[in-house]
């Protein structure tokens, strides 16, 4: 079994800047990439960024590109998302999830942590 959880989301202004965490734990075998997906009220489950443990390889969606920034330190087995320059639009909940390689699909990743609420006001 692997265990996601994810922190750090909140209430932010536009223009505002958060950072979530995704510690990772359990047999993770070789699941080598981390993905961080977003889900709004009304919305299918979008990919937002991934990261591979192994080289640290990233991946973004056009909508995030230049205002996010997802990192990983192996050692704390931590996965971070600098989220930067809010938008309203951003507001959704964020899920990091474990799979195999880096892939902007949710069917590739097996393991889901539970989701932080992030909330971007006007």
């Amino acid at each position: 079994q692997v265990q996601l959880v994810e922190s750090g989301g909140g209430l932010v202004q536009a223009g505002g800047s958060l950072r979530l965490s995704c510690v990772v734990s359990g047999r993770t075998s070789n699941r080598d990439a981390v993905g961080w997906f977003r889900q709004a009220p009304g919305k299918e489950r979008e990919f937002v960024a991934a990261v591979r443990w192994s080289g640290g390889s990233t991946a973004y969606a056009d909508s995030v590109k230049g205002r996010f920034t997802i990192s990983r330190d192996n050692a704390k087995n931590t996965v971070y998302l600098q989220m930067n320059s809010l938008k309203p639009e951003d507001t959704a909940v964020y899920y990091c999830a474990a799979g195999w390689v880096i892939d902007s699909a949710s069917r590739q990743y097996d393991y889901w942590g539970q989701g932080t609420q992030v909330t971007v006001s006007k």
